[in-house]
């Protein structure tokens, strides 16, 4: 059995309805009233989806934006709700959990986001930050205490203790990204989904957090679906690759297939489009 298995997978906008839940995301919406204030239709942001992901390995899932890649990541994680289809992790439906089934499995699952300027609270110093997970889910270690478990998950990601006390807005995004990451391992999750973790950063800071993933997936044995626009970072990092087009998977398969011998023209035009980059 696979770790996520998902199932016709399927969420519907309205043009005008914003990205990713009831606010708007990013300043990102569907389009917005036709002529006379009639609704032009609708978006499949995700159209029909079925993938398995496998524990231990790394999917990654490629494809230029607006591809529905970030939908179906959050769609996963159940923080937006689909229109059909279903998922399951580890056989449990998420659809179907109630609010305490979800609290307790959320604890297994987890995401790091794009923009680490954004998704940090500018009012918290980084020891809480990185406590508040521990805190929410009662993951506290009483021998130990919270200060320690957030100090271990600091060296974890290549910080130092001394960071504690200090905002977020003291750091760089290299840096912000890796206390993100921190805050995601807090509970010791099974699965992340990493939505564009580096494309908001300078390439040389980017390829330093890809190889910090990686690390981290042998040492916390990690299973991650790691979104990206970019075929070269997914490649290097992924065991399998599915390929998004227009919301649905056009292509998807080992990494050394997909980059080599690709089936699909999507997929080929990706591979055509994007420069090697170091990592």
């Amino acid at each position: 059995m696979a770790l996520i298995e998902i199932r016709n997978l399927t969420k519907i906008y309205l043009q005008g309805e914003s990205l990713f839940g009831g606010n708007t995301f990013a300043g990102k919406t569907f389009g917005g009233k036709g002529f006379a204030g009639k609704p032009r239709g609708e978006v499949r942001a995700v159209d029909d989806v079925s993938l398995d992901i496998q524990a231990g390995e790394t999917l990654g899932l490629v494809g230029e934006s607006g591809s529905g890649k970030s939908t179906l990541g959050r769609l996963i994680l159940r923080l937006i709700e689909p229109t059909s289809g279903s998922v399951r992790f580890e056989g449990h439906d998420l659809l179907a959990a109630s609010a305490g089934e979800m609290r307790r499995l959320r604890r297994d699952m987890q995401i790091i986001f794009q923009d680490p300027f954004a998704s940090l609270d500018p009012r918290y110093r980084v020891e809480d930050i990185i406590a508040e997970p521990l805190i929410i889910h009662g993951k506290t270690n009483r021998r130990t205490g919270i200060r320690a478990q957030v100090v271990e998950l600091l060296g974890a990601v290549g910080l130092d203790e001394s960071i504690l006390r200090r905002f977020p807005h003291e750091f760089s995004g290299g840096q912000r990204q890796r206390i993100g990451i921190a805050r995601a391992l807090a509970l010791r999750p099974k699965f992340i989904v990493a939505d564009e973790p580096v494309s908001a950063l300078d390439v040389s800071v980017g390829a330093q957090i890809v190889n910090l993933l990686a690390q981290l997936q042998r040492d916390f044995g990690l299973t991650y679906l790691f979104i990206s626009h970019s075929m070269p970072v997914v490649r290097y990092l992924s065991t399998r690759i599915a390929v998004m087009y227009r919301g649905k998977i056009v292509e998807v398969g080992p990494s050394e297939r997909i980059t080599e011998r690709p089936e699909h023209p999507y997929t080929r035009s990706l591979l055509e489009a994007t420069p090697e980059v170091a990592v």
